[in-house]
């Protein structure tokens, strides 16, 4: 297991195969996938595969990683970076348990992986990407410096997209 970031309250580290239940049961919420455009897993041995063939660290060296609260090392959900092949672009995401919404976990864990791909990667630009009914994950987009692009064809859903470029992001502390 490798810890990539911390922040004042949160660990964020690789996923790693034990976190499939978790993974699991994060998905099948459908408050949580919602606005997604994906399928809860159907059982946690298809999250576990997932998880098995999960290769963004390898390829990309970066990827969407765990998010765990340091004071009682609960898995809050994830968030991080993910390479579109594509498009060229690094778009950030999120994705947490619902019972902790509203908690500032998404704005500091999504701010810490902005500055992480600014400085540690040198990125020069990071998109985020939301469907435009989705608006806490726009208001944490917002809150990171992203500012809206353009809109765009979300699954067939209306969505939007949010950019920073590394020289307009703001300093964040922790």
């Amino acid at each position: 297991m490798k810890k990539i970031i911390e922040t004042e309250r949160l660990l964020l580290r690789e996923l790693v195969i034990n976190d499939a239940e978790s993974f699991y049961e994060l998905n099948l919420n459908p408050n949580v996938i919602k606005y997604t455009g994906n399928l809860p897993f159907a059982t946690i041995e298809e999250a576990r595969h997932f998880l098995q063939h999960y290769k963004d660290y390898q390829k990309n060296g970066y990827g969407r990683w765990a998010v765990i609260n340091k004071s009682d090392h609960e898995f809050l959900g994830w968030c991080g970076l993910k390479y579109d092949e594509t498009t060229g672009e690094t778009d950030i995401g999120f994705r947490f348990f619902e019972k902790y919404w509203s908690k500032g976990f998404a704005t500091e864990s999504a701010k810490a992986c902005l500055m992480y791909g600014f400085e540690k990667l040198n990125l020069e630009k990071i998109i985020g990407r939301a469907m435009s009914a989705n608006i806490a994950s726009i208001r944490v987009l917002e809150k990171m410096g992203l500012r809206f692009e353009k809109d765009f064809d979300f699954d067939g859903y209306k969505g939007v997209v949010y950019t920073i470029e590394k020289a307009e992001a703001p300093a964040f502390k922790f």
